[in-house]
């Protein structure tokens, strides 16, 4: 006899994105990460960021083991609803995604050689100055 398969909307799933109550969609399956979120190595901030979305991308974007692949069976607490699935994005959405990601991990690699920088050209430019 085979098992029921519990079915979710995105939404709801989007509302379990606390520590202490974190669900993840993958693949169209649903997970109940919560107990995870501290041995994940990733740490628990990537998985709270994959709630309220599909995450599929972002799971194969990390290169998971088929180990991790495996372990995740673990927290399967059901599908996604079929019917809920949205409509697939437009390529000029993509594209703005993609440039906010960029912007973002522009930011994120460059401000702090930037800033280290520019005191060292301040600092050279006050002490040549004094010559």
């Amino acid at each position: 006899m085979p098992t029921l398969t519990k079915l979710y909307d995105l939404k709801e799933a989007g509302e379990h994105n606390t520590r202490d109550d974190c669900w993840v969609v993958v693949d169209g399956k649903v997970y109940d990460v919560s107990s995870y979120l501290d041995e994940h190595p990733g740490g628990d901030d990537v998985l709270l960021r994959a709630t309220g979305k599909d995450a599929t991308d972002e799971f194969n974007d990390a290169g998971h083991s088929k180990d991790a692949i495996q372990l995740m069976e673990e927290f399967c607490i059901g599908e996604l609803d079929p019917s809920d699935t949205p409509e697939e994005e437009s390529s000029s959405d993509k594209k703005a995604d993609l440039t906010k990601k960029f912007r973002d991990m522009t930011l994120q690699y460059w401000a702090i050689p930037v800033g280290i920088l520019g005191i060292s050209v301040i600092a050279c430019l006050f002490f040549m100055r004094r010559k």
